[in-house]
């Protein structure tokens, strides 16, 4: 079926995308977080032309096609705002097949192991570690991430020690708990390894993005160097630069962000460039919008799926736009797990409320017709 409408509902942090085809069904979507006014107008200058009239089952290829015709615009906005269609598209194929997007891929609706993820390093190391067992005792997680050195650091710490402080006093506080890090691209090749040495010595098993992320050499030459699984992917929007992560093994564990890559199908087929290379994957999902939602059903598929969902525990007094927008809690944790419902799609929607408070813009496949004489046919001579 066709696509006639899409719809855009944001803010300045989120922008939720709604899908409608020619015979009336709907999906939701949403684009990556922050600067999401921006991503909304990529979006119906960018991506809403070349969609609208399309095909809506065959997401992969609506999606390639929306590349090459935007092939002078790669990177990060137009990534953000192809991912809120192919979410959207995700959700409408769920609906209309009566099944979760997990079914849709091949796996089911059931429990994911989590682990809980702090974003902050302005706690000093005793109350980081106390927060995170307390967290963990009341919800039952069996692993927990903490941050240390400074986000793009260059070998500056958040402050002076706090990184060998808080390595031993929060995996002293979890013990018999994984514990993971995440330097946030803080170090440089030399420090990075001085601190996984570090990390080792005390139990810790997962080193997020030691050195500056776009540096695969700098990340191979750690991940060489350590026998901590070194991981990173985060930030990348390119399945290229992950092919070649995988190819030259620069990461242990291939993390991918399914908004930040352009969608789940893109996020897909990067999950099976590291099967065929026996690497794990642990999407990053840093906050509680979609992106985690999707991950859940991702996980809930792929056979090399990562040991565990990320899932931040900075709620609502920490990030107050995450406040009341899905219509349901799909983030609910029982005993350190969260579960994808045995429901059609995602599984829940926007709020309403959320909605009308939201800006809107609609693009119907009647106004995108002078745009496509223009440009289709040039580019279906092309393609």
């Amino acid at each position: 079926m066709r696509l006639i409408r899409l719809e855009t509902f944001h803010d300045e942090f989120v922008c939720f995308v709604k899908a409608t085809a020619e015979d009336g069904a709907i999906g939701w979507g949403q684009t990556a977080t922050y600067n999401a006014d921006l991503t909304a107008r990529v979006f119906h200058r960018q991506i809403t032309p070349w969609a609208l009239g399309q095909d809506s089952a065959d997401i992969a290829a609506l999606v390639a096609r929306i590349e090459r015709a935007e092939h002078k615009f790669p990177g990060s906005y137009r990534n953000r705002a192809l991912a809120g269609l192919d979410t959207a598209l995700w959700d409408m194929a769920g609906r209309r097949a009566g099944k979760p997007v997990a079914a849709l891929l091949g796996g089911s609706a059931g429990p994911v192991r989590a682990y809980a993820s702090s974003m902050r390093r302005d706690l000093t190391p005793d109350e980081e570690a106390e927060r995170l067992k307390r967290i963990c005792g009341e919800q039952g997680f069996t692993a927990a991430k903490f941050r240390i050195g400074a986000e793009m650091g260059e070998d500056r710490d958040q402050w002076e020690g706090r990184t060998e402080a808080i390595i031993p006093a929060v995996t002293g506080a979890l013990r018999g708990l994984d514990t993971l890090v995440d330097a946030n691209s803080g170090f440089s090749v030399p420090r990075a390894i001085a601190v996984g040495r570090m990390l080792e010595d005390n139990g810790v098993g997962h080193y997020e993005e030691p050195v500056p992320w776009w540096d695969l050499d700098a990340t191979a030459a750690v991940a060489e160097a350590l026998d901590i699984d070194v991981t990173g992917g985060e930030q990348e929007v390119e399945v290229t630069t992950f092919a070649r992560m995988i190819r030259d093994r620069a990461v242990d564990v291939v993390q991918p962000d399914i908004l930040y890559l352009g969608g789940l199908a893109k996020t897909l087929h990067v999950a099976r460039l590291a099967s065929a290379e026996g690497l794990a994957v642990t999407p990053h999902a840093a906050n509680l919008g979609l992106v985690t939602l999707a991950t859940m059903h991702l996980m809930r598929a792929i056979p090399n799926a990562g040991k565990y969902l990320e899932f931040s525990i900075e709620g609502e007094d920490y990030y107050p736009w995450q406040r009341g927008l899905f219509t349901t809690d799909p983030f609910r944790v029982e005993a350190g797990h969260l579960g994808v419902p045995d429901l059609p799609g995602w599984g829940t929607e926007p709020h309403p409320d959320w909605l009308s408070r939201a800006d809107w813009q609609s693009s119907d496949a009647a106004e995108a017709t002078a745009y496509a004489r223009l440009y289709h046919a040039t580019l279906d001579a092309q393609l």
